[in-house]
């Protein structure tokens, strides 16, 4: 059949909003087929349906193999739950070596007084850093057991790559751990430690996200998101801002940096996590993944401003005539940490909530049409 003969027979178009086919036959005229208006319209008709069938059998088939190749592991589930719990047990044992200045306490490292086996006596400084090591060995093995087996029952290579990811974390957190003995405590080492345990938290909390059981079985009610900036952006930029304010806190407590950076960019972070809370409620409270770490951000980060307060009184108003940490400074810092620690957790998991259920909408222009939102 040539060319010509074939644009002479009958072509159904289907339209999205048209129960029937709609038929038009195509005519000649002077050798050409279409004037350009009329085949760009029928040309933007038939991508619109090709776009509109994709779409449909992306989702219906992504949600039926979706079922059938990732399938539900409780137990790794639940270890990764208890990785990520004692994750923040560790957090806050490291805190209390800061707390009650035993950073030195054990003056050597990888050894402990020059051996590897030895139990110390556990008086002093020597019970907070000893302990803290001997605690950060065990976080250690469990992440090395949840990265080998994820690796093994995972059919999500991401995943698998993420178990690998927070094994190269702790490694890296040994290591950083280790070099605040060797050089002294030196500030911006003994940040990068503090950084690096509270990345490490995000991503055992992370795993334990997406090996649970609604993750893996829900079908996520998607809702797209057409204001400006979206909310996906605002959950980046209430991480970054979290992130500036862990770093600028440790730098404190490791006295390589005044306090009052640390105390005005607490503002800044109330009033992004704020902004980021109240369009997360707001606008999509019907979305419990969303709506949930929205609320909860919300209230760790009053009682965390709380403590913040409480911390600066004990730390920098009381503890200038005292020779030694007093309790109400260790209780008030310590749970400031570990607070600060579960805040930036749950605003990642509402960042991966957000990702999920609410994707960011985009205009598609049509040549001769108004923008459409897709």
């Amino acid at each position: 059949m040539s060319a010509r003969s074939f644009f002479d027979t009958d072509v159904l178009l289907y339209a999205d909003d048209e129960s029937a086919p709609v038929k038009q036959r195509r005519e000649r005229r002077d050798g050409h087929f279409f004037s350009k208006p009329h085949l760009q319209t029928q040309s933007a008709k038939i991508t619109g349906f090709a776009k509109h069938a994709t779409l449909c059998c992306r989702f219906s088939v992504g949600a039926m193999l979706k079922g059938i190749e990732i399938p539900y592991h409780r137990g790794l589930h639940r270890f990764a739950i208890f990785t990520a719990c004692a994750t923040l047990v560790l957090i806050v044992a490291g805190a209390l070596v800061t707390s009650n200045d035993a950073g030195l306490s054990v003056p050597d490292w990888p050894t402990t007084f020059g051996s590897f086996y030895k139990m110390p006596q556990m008086v002093g400084g020597v019970k907070y850093e000893h302990g803290h090591r001997m605690f950060a060995e065990f976080v250690g093995l469990l992440t090395i057991v949840l990265s080998v087996w994820t690796w093994r029952v995972e059919k999500r290579r991401w995943l698998r790559f993420l178990g690998l990811a927070a094994l190269a974390t702790v490694i890296t957190q040994g290591i950083l751990g280790g070099l605040t003995v060797l050089f002294f405590l030196p500030a911006p080492i003994s940040s990068a430690h503090a950084a690096v345990a509270q990345t490490f938290f995000c991503i055992a909390v992370s795993i334990a996200v997406f090996t649970g059981r609604r993750w893996v079985e829900e079908q996520p009610r998607t809702q797209p998101d057409q204001r400006r900036p979206a909310l996906f952006t605002l959950t980046l930029l209430s991480i970054f801002v979290l992130y500036v304010q862990l770093i600028l806190g440790a730098m404190f407590r490791h006295h390589g940096l005044s306090w009052w950076p640390h105390v005005i960019n607490a503002g800044v972070v109330a009033i992004v996590l704020s902004w980021t809370a109240v369009r997360a409620i707001s606008v999509y409270p019907e979305v419990d993944a969303v709506r949930r770490p929205a609320i909860t951000m919300l209230g760790l980060m009053v009682a965390q401003l709380c403590l913040g307060f409480l911390a600066f009184i004990t730390r920098v108003m009381w503890a200038v005539e005292n020779a030694q940490p007093e309790l109400p400074m260790i209780i008030s810092t310590v749970v400031h940490v570990a607070v600060g620690a579960l805040l930036l957790a749950t605003t990642v998991v509402l960042a991966i909530q957000v990702w999920r259920h609410v994707p960011v909408a985009f205009e598609e222009r049509v040549p001769g049409q108004d923008p459409v939102a897709a």
